[in-house]
């Protein structure tokens, strides 16, 4: 199983975990899992069918571009992140 880092405005749907194992083979199949089991935790990633503008995900260290679709191998860690924007 996957393990997925949550962020702090999270926790308190998880219990206090800052962490889970999850299994899914792409970000949108992670997600489904972790509503399945914390009812609440879609509504603060997505934003329709997108990531929120504010958050990006990174698969085994890499941000990435594909978003929902990227995939997820069992040894996977998924990292859901504040987006920083600079200028």
């Amino acid at each position: 199983m996957a393990t997925v880092y949550l962020p702090p405005l999270l926790e308190d749907l998880t219990g206090g975990r800052s962490s889970v194992e999850v299994e899914g083979g792409t970000v949108r199949r992670i997600i489904d899992q972790l509503e399945g089991a914390w009812p609440g935790i879609r509504e603060r990633l997505l934003e329709g069918d997108r990531l929120r503008p504010n958050l990006r995900v990174a698969v085994d260290g890499e941000i990435s571009r594909l978003g929902l679709l990227e995939r997820v191998s069992p040894s996977s860690e998924v990292h859901f992140v504040a987006a920083i924007s600079g200028g």
